[in-house]
């Protein structure tokens, strides 16, 4: 394993909190030694049989996430970095613009779905309000940028899949693929595709939450009901701008937030960890697990590939809550349109990566489509995250 040293980040976080100081750099400090203590991280690997291995799953089911290390190689990191230095390049000049910084029209300027959000630098923008149903219950402390901080930073790429060719290419990646396949089923079906910005001394942060929505309530209620995310990082991940998690808490239902804050008597959320890893790990958080993540005021920053996916029948004709695109009833034919996505991204990894078995999705073994990845197929997934499949 190894070892992390965010020992200057932990302190300029810490210095930025006042009196708050001594807490703050205790909580990093404490939460990344048990961090790493807990036996959950380690490469993927599957039985002869496909399945996966067995430790890897009874981890992920009692601590509600898993990091899979050295995922993403080496070339493929640098694909992702000069893809994500170009996707820089063509987003907005500000909230609002429709130009970027060479006079261009702006990435998503003529898009009807959601794309690219802002924050202002080291808020929480989603804490305390009634944004994605109210499930960002109780706001985390905002912190001073200083007087040369921008007014908005980026701060979410939704539906990143339309503009980042690297993003699609991981996406496709077989392994990861197989993953969700073992554990919901061959013909699960996608969630949603964002790349989540942590830029150094400006991140906002996400207050605690759970993403599940739709059934909290169901007879069925399980574990693995509102899906999973799969976190690939680009740089690497860090108590300071990194995700924390509560273990456990993907099993126990509904979370009253508040009186978590209340009991532990602060923000600072007793029993969290930190997710943290390096360049080219992806983790594998379930929905239903509290997490969230502080400004990030230390000097690493985060760029996070997420995508997620879901059972087949969490969302077969089940109505949607309306939190990534309007509330409609996810038909067959809606999933089956949605998941287009999936083929079009085992094709674009193909032509990348020739020498890898690009995976096989089995509701499309049978299909007449053409799924390969072309100009013409670039374009026809504009606005595809109009159908995200939210629950």
């Amino acid at each position: 394993m190894a070892k992390f040293d965010f020992s200057k980040s932990i302190e300029a976080c810490a210095a930025r909190y006042g009196e708050e100081a001594d807490a703050v750099r205790t909580y990093m400090n404490e939460g990344l030694e048990a961090a790493l203590a807990l036996p959950n991280r380690g490469p993927i690997k599957f039985n002869e049989d496909g399945t996966l291995d067995q430790s890897i799953l009874d981890a992920y089911s009692k601590y509600g996430f898993y990091i899979f290390e050295g995922v993403i190689g080496s070339a493929e990191l640098a694909d992702i970095e000069e893809d994500l230095e170009d996707l820089r390049g063509r987003f907005p000049t500000h909230p609002g613009s429709e130009v970027d910084m060479h006079g261009r029209p702006a990435l998503g300027h003529d898009c009807q779905g959601p794309g690219l959000t802002w924050g202002k630098p080291l808020s929480d923008p989603l804490g305390g309000t009634e944004i994605a149903n109210g499930r960002h219950q109780v706001k985390l402390k905002e912190l001073d940028a200083g007087e040369d901080a921008p007014e908005a930073t980026p701060f979410i790429l939704l539906g990143s899949l339309q503009f980042s060719d690297a993003a699609m290419r991981t996406y496709g990646h077989p392994e990861l693929l197989k993953v969700a396949a073992c554990i919901n089923g061959e013909d699960f079906a996608p969630f949603t595709e964002v790349l989540f910005i942590k830029d150094p001394g400006y991140g906002a942060a996400v207050s605690w939450h759970q993403d599940g929505d739709t059934h909290w309530d169901n007879p069925d209620f399980d574990e693995d009901i509102h899906g999973f995310n799969f976190m690939a990082q680009a740089y690497g991940s860090s108590p300071v701008n990194g995700v924390w998690v509560v273990p456990g808490t993907h099993k126990l239902g509904k979370m009253d937030i508040p009186t978590m804050v209340e009991e532990s008597g602060s923000e600072r959320l007793k029993d969290a960890v930190p997710i943290v890893c390096e360049a080219g790990d992806v983790v594998i958080c379930n929905r239903q697990l509290v997490h969230g993540s502080f400004a990030n005021s230390g000097f690493e920053p985060r760029l996070t590939i997420n995508f997620g996916f879901h059972k087949r029948s969490s969302v077969l004709d089940v109505e949607g809550a309306g939190i990534h695109c309007p509330v409609e009833t996810y038909s067959a034919d809606v999933i089956r349109e949605r998941s287009k996505v999936i083929g079009y991204a085992i094709d674009a990894r193909r032509q990348k990566y020739p020498s890898e078995k690009p995976y096989a999705y089995a509701p499309f073994a049978a299909a007449k489509d053409d799924f390969s990845w072309t100009p013409a197929a670039k374009a026809s997934i504009k606005d595809y995250n109009l159908i995200d499949l939210s629950i």
